[in-house]
């Protein structure tokens, strides 16, 4: 429909008791009414949304949606419902049901553009409505509704494809902070700026437990004190972020807290969870194996289970949920026949998806919203850490835990008997002095809480020394105020931040971001492993290019432990480039590249004692790497003389017939298949990869030559980052400079005049788009572009070749190897400048500069220069006249840094990022193809 739209063009909006019930089947709760109303009446949410466990927080994503959409007709400068919605956990979750959640909201809202106007009944009209005044917002006209993205482990490459596209991100507290502090875990080196924008501006950020991110609402306070801006690129509404804390166990002191009132403990459903009955036996040990006492307990409850049902056990450390995973699993008797499920943090996504299916199918799981009257086969046991705290909508019938905080128990608590259907649910609470606790007794994670917890159980019952009800209206009166201290994280300073800022050559040395948001003190620093049957030499690129699912978050100093002997190789800043490292020098966000020989892996995570071969996981829809020692990790053969064939590489120099080389590959593939399938694929897996390579050979500079899959994703497909530097393009784009330039423009005002900035800055963003690639009118660049002459006469913005062949034509054309087109741009545009001195004010014409430099992630501070031996020019037309300018690329531009800290005065530096996301995601959004 396009932006600005009116309320007379867009579908009336509907109530949020209506839409909710159109989306969930079931009526809101009172307090979520409550808040919707506040909410679109007042746009305030309020510091805390205190709602006890079990009573639907993940209603504030719908409350969140339907609000944005309810403001769909203002003009897009007098909106305040951020256009994005952040879900921020502490912790990595395996089963997630918020972006559960997230997706069928979204699948429910695209699926409703479908339903003609009057058709269908008042709830399908009530989505459709919402979803199309979602599709109002966007620039693009062809758009889903609401973009859901899951952002985990320690590569993260998904993002809004626009600004001004509504979007849910689900995301971990250090995946979100270090994207708000420029130093983005999994983004590349060039893209933080662009995810601190969308992290940083125009976002509303709901912290899911904030009692686990104590640290994260202070740091946004003091950053809006730290970097103030003179001027505002949105309006002051959504120039920053709006954090709201969703927690049952926070402090209401000092905030607003929006909690249940009469209303809402006299409804039906509210007071059965709210009484259920949740018995816990509390059993003290002065000393004992934990693993032992927690297994023991568990073995108690199952033998007075009358028939199978689902327990949960809950340990405070990895290490000591698999020492109760093991016990489990070797013992015999009844509790040998038991479904028992490991689940912690440190597991990949093919892992955790089949860890899912287990613990949420709809016969044998234990999801809250499992049929309670359905007959199990037997016992299902699962023993987690605090990852099934928050966010698992899990209903347990049996609990074990050992000895936590007040928060940490009440969160446990809170999946046992979840919805009150089972009145003789039980739990036992395991206390036992940590090892080596010396006077003060501190155990790790929760300090000396747990020996405050233990008072305050034994005192509630009473008599009856050993149970006590914790029953969801009992448990604040039992358990008291928590007595955990957050710790204290270090103090922001104005020169920090502006370190971080220099994205393009960040300094050597600098101080990591992870302590600003999770404080000081028991931070958990981790790095991220992946698992490749092909491992580049150092200077190469990783291929396929990492991504999230296929990484597990490890502690770091785990990590330094199990990988100490030998040479490691870790990606670079640009997040594909593979350099070499040592343990000891491994830094928090750091992304690890193993062979899949080494190990440490297992189908329930990391395990620093497993030496079996890790599945490759990143290779089912790209293709076979054509390298000998990785074809040998992959499937166990020997066929590097075929390879070199395949290559054409012959002992003689005398070049190999294609034919010689074709059947080489079909020999290669043909051994592949009957060695059998590799670690972790079925034998029909195994072969439709195999059947559905294409035979080609891919020889790309830089990367493993390859057989790609023939209907996959294509490696000469445009990429949506650093990488569009090589300005490929699909069949559906524009190739010509000028039809680009235009395009981009456009794209550029429409996304500002979406979200609302201000008119002098659309006209800036307009102009930076027509301008950002003349630099591309170099001759050098053109032959790149065009190494046939195809296109005599006419200058290109994009080009066709296969992708393996870039560098190859790049050496050919004369290009220098590093060389920045955009530096070129913007000399061009400054000696426009220089011509027209009425343009624009000195604010505007810096800004101008400064996005025309920094449309690829360089420049900040500066574009660094290369060797370049040309006398040549490059020129380009600008305002209807020729402007000539050096083409030589070793010079600097020196005024680029004074620029770049000047700008980020005047605007802040997330609206100056703000600024050029738009411009680079509309240059993304056009070469794509993507309108």
């Amino acid at each position: 429909m396009g932006v600005g739209a009116k309320e007379g063009m867009l579908p009336r909006m509907p109530s949020f008791p209506l839409f909710y019930e159109a989306l969930n089947g079931r009526d809101p709760f009172p307090w979520q009414t409550r808040l919707a109303r506040q909410v679109a009446e007042t746009g305030i949410w309020g510091d805390e949304i205190g709602v006890p466990t079990g009573l639907g927080k993940t209603a504030c994503l719908d409350i969140a949606v339907w609000w944005l959409a309810g403001q769909a007709h203002l003009p897009p400068a007098e909106r305040i419902a951020p256009t994005r919605i952040w879900w921020v956990v502490n912790r990595r979750l395996l089963v997630d049901s918020t972006f559960g959640h997230a997706q069928r909201i979204r699948e429910r809202l695209v699926a409703s553009l479908d339903c003609s106007p009057g058709g269908g009944g008042d709830r399908e009209q009530a989505v459709a409505a919402v979803a199309k005044r979602l599709c109002a917002l966007s620039a693009r006209e062809t758009v889903v509704p609401l973009e859901v993205i899951q952002l985990r482990g320690g590569v993260a490459r998904g993002r809004p494809v626009d600004p001004s596209q509504p979007a849910v991100l689900l995301s971990t507290v250090p995946m979100y902070g270090s994207r708000l502090l420029f130093r983005g875990y999994g983004s590349s080196a060039s893209m933080r700026p662009v995810d601190a924008a969308l992290a940083g501006t125009d976002s509303l950020a709901l912290l899911d437990e904030a009692h686990l991110a104590r640290h994260l609402p202070k740091l946004l306070g003091d950053l809006e004190v730290c970097a103030s801006a003179r001027s505002c690129v949105l309006a002051p509404t959504r120039a920053r972020p709006t954090l709201v804390s969703l927690t049952a166990t926070g402090d209401a002191a000092g905030s607003t807290r929006f909690d249940l009132d009469d209303e809402d403990r006299a409804h039906p459903k509210v007071k059965e969870r709210m009484e259920a009955k949740k018995l816990m036996e509390i059993r003290r040990f002065e000393k004992g194996d934990l693993s032992k006492l927690l297994s023991e307990a568990t073995r108690d409850l199952m033998s007075e289970s009358g028939q199978p049902a689902t327990f949960l056990v809950f340990a405070n450390q990895p290490k000591t949920a698999r020492a109760v995973f093991d016990r489990l699993k070797r013992q015999g008797g009844r509790e040998a026949a038991a479904d028992l499920v490991l689940l912690t943090g440190r597991i990949r996504e093919v892992e955790a998806e089949r860890i899912r299916q287990r613990i949420l199918n709809d016969k044998c799981g234990m999801a809250a919203s499992r049929d309670r009257n359905l007959a199990r086969d037997r016992h299902l046991v699962v023993i987690a850490t605090q990852t099934l705290e928050v966010g698992a909508d899990v209903d347990a019938e049996y609990l074990v835990t050992e000895a936590c905080g007040v928060r940490a128990l009440t969160q446990r608590l809170g999946r046992l008997n979840r919805l009150g259907w089972y009145p003789y649910a039980r739990a036992v609470y395991v206390h036992v002095p940590p090892k080596r606790a010396g006077k003060n007794q501190e155990w790790p994670v929760y300090g000396t809480e747990p020996t405050t917890v233990l008072e305050r159980l034994q005192k509630a019952s009473g008599k009856n020394a050993c149970v006590v009800n914790m029953s969801p209206n009992r448990i604040s009166e039992v358990l008291g105020s928590p007595g955990d201290e957050p710790g204290r994280a270090p103090e922001i300073l104005p020169e920090l931040l502006w370190e971080w800022l220099k994205t393009t050559t960040p300094p050597e040395g600098e101080a990591p971001v992870e302590p600003y948001f999770s404080g000081i003190s028991g931070s958990a620093y981790s790095v991220a492993l992946m698992w490749r049957v092909h491992v580049p030499e150092a200077g190469n690129r990783l291929w396929p290019r990492p991504r999230d699912v296929e990484t597990v978050g490890v502690p770091i100093h785990e990590a330094r432990e199990a990988l100490k002997s030998g040479e490691i190789r870790r990606l670079a800043s640009d997040g594909v480039t593979v350099e070499p490292c040592r343990a000891g020098d491994l830094r928090p966000g750091d992304q690890v590249i193993l062979p899949a020989d080494h190990g440490l892996l297992d189908e329930y995570g990391w395990n620093s004692d497993s030496a079996e071969p890790v599945f490759d996981m990143s290779l089912c829809a790209r293709g076979l790497p054509l390298d000998e020692e990785a074809l040998e990790r992959l499937c166990g053969i020997r066929v590097g003389s075929l390879i070199r064939v395949a290559l054409g590489e012959g002992e003689t120099d005398d070049e190999i017939e294609e034919s010689v080389r074709l059947q080489a590959v079909r020999e290669i593939v043909e051994t592949a298949k009957a060695a059998g399938a590799p670690v972790g694929w079925s034998e029909d897996e195994w072969d439709t990869f195999l059947g559905g390579l294409d035979h080609k050979v891919r020889l790309p500079s830089k990367e493993v030559p390859r057989l790609a899959v023939s209907k996959g994703p294509l490696d000469n497909s445009v990429r949506l980052d650093e990488f569009d530097e090589m300005s490929l393009a699909s069949d559906a784009v524009d190739l010509d400079l000028a039809s680009h330039g235009q395009s981009v423009a456009q794209m550029a005002r429409d996304i500002a005049e979406g979200l609302g900035v201000a008119c002098e800055l659309q006209e800036v963003l307009e102009r930076a788009g027509k301008l950002h690639d003349i630099g591309k009118a170099d001759l050098r660049f053109q032959r790149w572009l065009d190494p046939s002459r195809q296109h005599k006469g006419v200058l290109l913005a994009k080009s066709r070749s296969p992708r393996h062949l870039w560098e190859r034509d790049r050496r050919q054309a004369g290009w220098p190897r590093g060389g920045r087109h955009e530096a070129l741009s913007a000399r061009l545009a400054e000696c426009w400048l220089d011509s027209d001195p009425g343009w624009g004010d000195a604010r505007l014409r810096k800004l101008l500069l400064h996005l025309v430099i920094s449309h690829h992630g360089k420049g900040r501070p500066l574009v660094v220069p290369v060797e370049d031996p040309t006398e040549g020019i490059v020129s380009g037309e600008i305002g209807g006249r020729t402007h000539e300018v050096s083409a030589n690329l070793r010079f600097a531009d020196w005024g680029q840094p004074a620029r770049f800290r000047w700008l980020n005065r005047e605007f802040g530096p997330w609206g100056l990022a703000l600024l050029e996301a738009i411009l680079r995601q509309a240059d993304h959004v056009v070469s794509s193809g993507a309108q």
